[in-house]
């Protein structure tokens, strides 16, 4: 049996503009707060594309992007990151005994 799916390329941004988008959350994130992946790419209006804002911040090519304030879910940090959890110590975070980031205390809550 054959599928057919029809993708409304129309209503997806294109990555530049997904980039920009991401990188301007990003930038807002105030010192001494965290957002998650899925958190940013449900602001971008892309949930449940976590991993893609992943493979973003990965390539983010700006060394002013606070791209440290971004955990996963479970307030893990980037594993090929090792100044991650220096610079979020430096702002005031403390990490759990495991280094996850308690996101009770620390995740940046904001209004859709």
């Amino acid at each position: 049996m054959r599928y057919s799916f029809m993708i409304n390329v129309a209503a997806q941004p294109s990555e530049a503009t997904l980039r920009a988008e991401v990188y301007d959350i990003v930038r807002q994130i105030p010192r001494g707060r965290v957002l998650t992946y899925g958190r940013i790419a449900a602001l971008c209006g892309w949930p449940n594309h976590s991993r893609l804002v992943g493979r973003i911040m990965r390539t983010a090519p700006d060394a002013d992007l606070p791209c440290h304030r971004v955990v996963n879910a479970s307030g893990r940090l980037a594993p090929h990151y090792p100044a991650q959890a220096s610079l979020l110590t430096s702002e005031g975070i403390r990490l759990t005994p495991s280094g996850k980031v308690p996101l009770k205390k620390y995740l940046w809550i904001i209004e859709d």
